[in-house]
């Protein structure tokens, strides 16, 4: 068979929805797919469900290492790929069975090295659509990924996941194109940066096939587990991919905004009430993150370059940061919560 599409799946401990996303996987359009499942260490029954597939499909290829990590996995999947494209999914999502189909058609019929989509979010039974402010249905050049698309990854979050997207195989292999094993937050970013920065061409699909799931409670059980905080400022202070056509003050500008950004989310999610944490210990994390000397120095780049630009609630939120007013912060997020409740808008 001539393999059309890799997509790389790696496994850790998934053995809840793992059935799901292999299903969804063996049932695609596209008959001309590789599926590649790299075990990464698991404890639970995740390898014997991927076995017991292979039996039945023989475009199921499983890989075992030593749990290392999602990159080291992806990576892994990648040396075996064989397919023109690449493509990923997350063992706990699934897509649409005519994904993969709609991505190496309109690849090929527009010679993209890269093709991406919208994805869906599912949380709690309810779905949420992300897009992006890119043109749509028309081949993006080389001065477009330049100036629009590496800009936009530096200082959004939303674009990262590299699984809505495929890649075109040799420009990864010829590229030496891998996933960084030095840091565990922004991984995927990085990748695509290293992608946009070789590519020449991309397509933006006016569709949404892949559905990201999302556990409920899990955003503060998370941050506090896994020290987001702590890892935004790896990514904040970081190297980005050599010969970047971004100049320094903009590229400041850039990495103080997602900082920012970032910081305003912690603080939504860490005054969010919770059982897990006390108040006490919320209210000191956030008073240590908003007098970092990383937060503060990006702070008065934001504030020249995104001040003009914010809503009034923003505002409020970035001068209670800038005085250091950590129980104007609990007061204003609360309200927030409550407006937002009762269906008021922050404007």
């Amino acid at each position: 068979m001539d393999v059309k599409v890799s997509v790389i799946v790696p496994v850790y401990n998934a053995e809840k929805y793992l059935e799901i996303c292999i299903k969804s996987l063996i049932d695609q359009t596209l008959a001309e797919c590789e599926f590649i499942f790299v075990n990464d260490g698991s404890t639970d029954g995740s390898e014997e469900i991927i076995s017991r597939y292979i039996k039945s499909d023989n475009r199921i290829k499983l890989i075992n290492q030593k749990n290392n990590g999602v990159s080291a996995a992806r990576n892994a999947g990648i040396e075996k790929a064989v397919g023109k494209y690449i493509g990923f999914v997350d063992a706990d999502d699934h897509v649409q069975k005519d994904m993969f189909e709609i991505f190496h058609e309109n690849g090929e019929k527009y010679k993209a090295d890269v093709v991406f989509s919208d994805l869906i979010s599912e949380l709690d039974g309810c779905n949420l659509k992300t897009g992006y402010p890119f043109i749509k249905g028309k081949v993006l050049d080389k001065s477009y990924i330049e100036t629009v698309i590496i800009p936009y990854i530096i200082e959004e979050d939303s674009f990262n996941s590299v699984c809505n997207k495929v890649y075109r195989n040799n420009i990864i292999k010829n590229n030496k194109i891998a996933f960084t094993t030095d840091i565990s937050l922004g991984e995927d970013g990085y990748f695509n940066l290293q992608v946009m920065n070789c590519i020449g061409t991309l397509f933006y699909l006016d569709y949404a096939g892949y559905f990201y799931r999302e556990v409920s409670g899990s955003a503060t059980r998370n941050i506090i587990d896994q020290n987001y905080f702590k890892r935004a400022l790896e990514v904040y202070k970081g190297q980005l991919p050599a010969n970047l056509k971004v100049n320094e003050k903009k590229l400041k500008e850039l990495k103080s905004t997602k900082l920012i950004k970032n910081v305003f989310s912690y603080i939504h999610i860490y005054f969010k009430p919770t059982r897990q944490f006390s108040l006490y210990y919320r209210y000191l994390f956030v008073k240590s993150m908003i007098n970092h000397h990383d937060v503060r120095e990006s702070l008065t780049v934001y504030l020249h370059n995104k001040y003009h630009q914010s809503n009034r609630y923003e505002k409020t939120i970035l001068i209670l940061i800038k005085l250091r007013l950590v129980p104007g912060l609990y007061c204003i997020t609360a309200y927030s919560r409550f407006r937002n409740r009762h269906g008021g808008v922050n404007r």
